[in-house]
């Protein structure tokens, strides 16, 4: 089994390297500096600084030798620029071999999912070989071996449990689903609740306003999710309550990190300038509340990230909007539009 994981970020060498344990796994990094050091040093000092990566794990930084006689294609590129990326290997994938997501985000023109943009820019490939793979990640603890789990979702059920296999090891438990929608709408928005809780951690409360925004949050994710055809149960799942929790709460997180500086009172310039990774949500919050016009969904935390992030509403202000909401039964709309 040979697997080419495109995106040398810290996620995508994560997986690369969890892969080697049970396939042939090449790396793509944009630079030749990067690409030698992951051979050579056997670290991504760029991303994984200080994690030492395995032996057998192979990086180039040509993109057509990456995907070359690949079984299993990876897509660790972020969302804005993961359309380009593919395509430029388009005619590389054979319309059979799977291709995962590992993308957390939705396309800002199109508000399409990363899973509908692979159907879109390889119109002959196989659908139901398109999926993602998500989850209570943070990279570097994975890289590290600390002991983890996600979801591997996929509407091949075969092809799904190979997957399982490819990327499962003695540290890292993969599930498989297949809600593909689910899983992926739910990785895609958590990202937009965790700003606001960091927001929350900046202006200085504690752990019953994150327990109170977490949980409304879960409740925006599994309306849009329904919405739009996931199921209620994958958002209680890995996909869902784990990586919002992981997300919302760990220093790890890049989203939540940018929310923190906001609530801090830092402009999202200054503090985007200085980060060399992305923060998915930044960008992805304003497809989110597009998509949930459509739907005629109501998402009030996500609506007011926007405000912050967008229009320059001081993130206390989001506070007195959210509290000041009229009153309403806990359920309402959870599983459906409010």
């Amino acid at each position: 089994m040979r697997t080419a994981v495109i995106g040398s970020g810290s996620w995508g060498t994560a997986v690369a390297a969890l892969t080697c344990e049970n396939a042939d796994a090449v790396l793509w990094a944009r630079r030749d500096e990067l690409a030698l050091a992951v051979n050579e040093r056997h670290e991504n000092p760029d991303y994984l600084p200080g994690c030492v990566l395995p032996g057998n794990l192979r990086a180039t930084a040509d993109l057509g030798e990456a995907v070359d006689g690949a079984d299993v294609v990876v897509m660790g590129v972020p969302s804005h620029g993961f359309r380009a990326v593919l395509a430029e290997i388009a005619d590389l994938v054979p319309p059979d071999v799977p291709v995962v997501s590992l993308s957390k985000g939705v396309e800002q023109e199109t508000l399409l999912r990363m899973t509908e943009v692979v159907a879109e820019v390889l119109p002959d490939h196989r659908r139901d070989r398109i999926g993602v793979l998500t989850g209570p990640n943070l990279a570097r603890e994975i890289a590290q071996g600390q002991p983890a789990a996600s979801v591997v979702a996929m509407d091949d059920e075969a092809t799904c449990e190979v997957l399982q296999g490819v990327f499962m090891t003695s540290r890292f438990r993969v599930y498989t689903n297949p809600d593909v929608v689910g899983c992926e709408v739910a990785g895609a928005l958590k990202n937009v609740m965790a700003i606001a809780t960091g927001m929350a951690a900046g202006l200085g409360y504690g752990d019953n306003s994150r327990a109170a925004l977490i949980t409304r949050g879960l409740a925006e994710l599994t309306r849009l999710g329904v919405a739009l055809g996931g199921s209620p149960l994958t958002f209680l799942g890995l996909a869902g309550i784990g990586d919002l929790v992981a997300t919302c709460t760990s220093e790890q997180s890049r989203n939540r990190t940018v929310g923190f500086q906001l609530g801090q009172g830092r402009t999202l310039d200054e503090i985007v300038s200085e980060m060399r990774m992305v923060a998915e949500g930044v960008k992805s919050t304003a497809a989110v509340l597009a998509l949930a016009a459509r739907e005629g969904i109501e998402m009030p935390i996500a609506e007011q990230v926007g405000a912050v992030l967008y229009e320059g509403r001081e993130p206390a202000a989001m506070v007195d909007a959210l509290m000041g909401r009229e009153a309403k039964p806990e359920l309402h709309g959870i599983d459906g539009p409010a």
